[in-house]
């Protein structure tokens, strides 16, 4: 019984890092394509004759910034915010509330 404990407890944990490594690459991709984003936009803005200022505040320079960090601010409720929300044991107690709902029905 003990092993069957401490099996459940590496995947939750395992299940844990996943989420927060994936989290974490979504974040790096996000600033490294929208630092290269912007700066295309903004090399191309300038010479067409805005000033810097001009095209860094540029909606079209800073749309995909905000919009992209819309998704990141929801990806990080869902890592860092439901669990505080809903509890650690969240998903282990569905899988097992499903599980015996498949068995009451058999």
């Amino acid at each position: 019984m003990k092993t069957q404990e401490s099996d459940k407890k590496f995947i939750r944990a395992r299940n844990k890092v996943e989420k927060l490594k994936r989290f974490y690459t979504h974040l790096t991709v996000y600033f490294v394509i929208n630092t290269v984003i912007s700066a295309v936009k903004i090399m191309n803005n300038t010479n067409n004759g805005e000033t810097f200022k001009e095209a860094l505040f540029d909606f079209s320079t800073l749309a995909s910034w905000l919009l992209w960090g819309v998704a990141i601010v929801i990806h990080a409720f869902s890592v860092f915010g439901l669990p505080l929300i809903l509890g650690d044991d969240w998903e282990e107690r569905k899988i097992e509330k499903y599980m015996n709902d498949e068995l009451d029905n058999d």
